[in-house]
C-alpha cells in the first residue's frame, strides 16, 4: 500500500515571513486530518526552508525545495546545491518541472544530473515529466513522457522505493483549468509503472506517481481513487490552506 504524497509547490509565491504565518495556521487546522494515512509536503521557495524547518520539527509537514543544482560546490553563482537544500531543512525536491525545462531550457541530461546530486546527499528527487498539447494531440504523450524518464533515469539506480517519487504533469493542463481525466491519468500512470518495472523491477510497485495538472477539491477524489496516481503536484491550490487541506482529506 503506497501513502498518498500530497505536494504542494508554491512557485515564486509568499515571503518567508509570510509564509511562517501561513504554515502556523495550517499547523492549527491539521487536527480533523487523519495523518496517519496522507503525506504533507509543501515545495517552497529555497529562502523559506530555514524559516519554516523550526515550525514544521515534529510535525506531519515536510518540506521540499523546487529546483537544484546539479554541482556539488563550485565557482557557480545562485545555485544551491543539494547539500544546502537538505541543511536548510528540505527532504524532497522537484527536479524538471516543465517550467524549468521551458523557461530554463532544462533537457532530460541536465534533468538526470539534478537527480543525481539529490541522490547524493539523500534528497528525494520528484522526477516531472509530461507533454505539452500538441504531443497529446498527435498521440506522442507516452512515448515523450517514457523520453523524459528514460533519459531523467539513465544509469540511475534506486534500491528502494521512496528514494524516489515521479509527477506525471501533462503541461497543457497546469495552471489553465484544464484538467486530463480520471482514465487519462491512469492510463499514462500504469505506462510510467510498466517502464519503471522494466528499469527498477519489484522496487517500482512501490513507487509513488504523482498527478500534477491542475488537481482540485473538487476533481481529487476522483483522482486519486486511480490504481496509479498516489498523490498529487499541486500548485495554486497549494498556497490556499482551505484547498490543500481539501486534496490532503480526499487522499486520506
Amino acid at each position: 500500500m503506497r501513502t498518498p504524497l500530497i505536494a504542494g509547490n508554491w512557485k515564486l509565491h509568499t515571503t518567508p515571513t509570510a509564509a511562517a504565518d501561513w504554515m502556523r495556521s495550517l499547523l492549527e487546522d491539521l487536527t480533523d486530518l487523519d495523518v496517519s494515512r496522507v503525506e504533507l509536503l509543501l515545495n517552497v521557495p529555497a529562502t523559506h526552508l530555514a524559516v519554516l524547518a523550526p515550525i514544521t520539527e515534529g510535525t506531519p509537514v515536510q518540506l521540499g525545495a523546487q529546483d537544484v543544482s546539479a554541482h556539488a560546490e563550485g565557482a557557480y553563482t545562485g545555485e544551491i546545491s543539494a547539500a544546502m537544500l537538505l541543511d536548510a531543512g528540505a527532504r524532497y525536491c522537484v527536479i524538471g518541472h516543465s517550467e524549468r525545462r521551458e523557461y530554463h531550457a532544462e533537457d532530460d541530461a541536465l534533468v538526470r544530473a539534478k537527480v543525481l546530486a539529490c541522490q547524493a546527499v539523500g534528497l528525494v528527487p520528484i522526477l516531472c515529466v509530461g507533454e505539452v498539447e500538441s504531443q497529446r494531440e498527435a498521440g506522442e504523450h507516452e512515448t515523450t513522457v517514457i523520453r523524459q524518464l528514460g533519459g531523467a533515469l539513465d544509469g540511475v539506480d534506486i534500491a528502494r522505493s521512496q528514494d524516489l517519487v515521479v509527477a506525471y504533469e501533462p503541461v497543457w493542463a497546469i495552471g489553465t483549468g484544464k484538467t486530463a481525466t480520471a482514465d487519462d491519468a491512469q492510463a499514462m500512470g500504469a505506462v510510467m509503472r510498466s517502464f519503471l518495472k522494466g528499469r527498477f523491477g519489484p522496487v517500482a510497485d512501490g513507487i509513488r506517481l504523482l498527478y500534477g495538472g491542475s488537481m482540485k477539491p473538487d476533481n481529487a477524489a476522483e483522482l486519486l481513487a486511480k490504481a496509479d496516481v498516489d498523490g498529487g503536484l499541486i500548485g495554486g491550490a497549494s498556497l490556499k490552506r482551505d484547498q490543500y487541506l481539501a486534496i490532503a482529506t480526499a487522499a486520506a
